[in-house]
């Protein structure tokens, strides 16, 4: 297949197909392998696993990185579906994961509908990969460091720098990625001349990622307050001897 060649409808199929049996099959192994460690603690191993895949991919599919959302509205080259593809039976494989474990929150359902719906329709479409792309590298450049927080709960690390350094790191990440070039992007996205589908998600995706701004922050700050009352009080200086730091 060229590389400017036009993908078929059955060949994105099979790809995400595939998709969901690889990460199916990585959960299991896991599973396999670490016995008593716990449902959630597999899952987000393999949620890391497709979030590192994910952005490599993302990458690998620009081709100028003078201007990495350029063109707009465009016809997706293969290498961009071929990102989508992964990231789409990702999305199918993690909300089946959730609704086996019963953890049907609204703002996690809303995510995978948005993400499903609107990378389905990208692909569909053959078009908006450049924008596409540029999401799924915005989304998952902060996702290891946020499962990379929970497995360290899974250890025992809790209410440790480390434990605080993870969640800030990831704080920051995610609010400049998320907060910072999303924004931007989703107003590309819209401007474009872009189906409305894809407009409609990508607002969607940008409003969640706003609603999970504000938890964010709410975490940070819980965090860093908790972490102040931990410190003990400065011992009083000895009598005649001069306090420094």
């Amino acid at each position: 297949m060229e590389e400017s060649g036009v993908v078929r409808g059955g060949t994105v199929a099979s790809w995400v197909a595939s998709g969901v049996v690889l990460w199916s099959t990585a959960f299991v192994l896991l599973r396999a392998l670490f016995p008593k460690r716990s449902y959630d603690f597999c899952n987000r191993a393999v949620s890391a696993m497709h979030a590192v895949t994910a952005v490599c991919l993302a990458c690998l599919s620009v081709d100028d990185w003078s201007c990495p959302v350029c063109p707009l509205a465009a016809a997706s080259s293969p290498s961009q579906m071929k990102a989508l593809a992964v990231t789409l039976s990702y999305m199918v494989y993690d909300a089946a994961c959730c609704h086996l474990i019963g953890d049907v929150r609204l703002d996690n359902t809303v995510h995978h509908l948005v993400s499903i719906v609107g990378i389905g329709a990208g692909l569909a479409y053959q078009r908006c990969g450049t924008e596409m792309v540029a999401s799924q590298f915005i989304t998952e450049i902060s996702s290891p460091l946020l499962h990379l927080r929970e497995i360290l709960k899974e250890f025992g690390v809790r209410d440790t720098d480390l434990n605080l350094l993870v969640d800030v790191l990831f704080a920051l990440t995610f609010s400049v990625a998320r907060m910072g070039f999303g924004p931007y992007l989703t107003y590309a996205t819209v401007t474009a001349d872009n189906p409305i589908l894809i407009k409609a998600m990508a607002t969607g995706l940008q409003l969640v990622s706003a609603y999970w701004f504000l938890r964010i922050l709410r975490m940070v700050r819980y965090k860093l307050g908790k972490n102040k009352k931990k410190k003990p009080p400065p011992s009083a200086a000895p009598a005649g001897k001069l306090a420094t730091d």
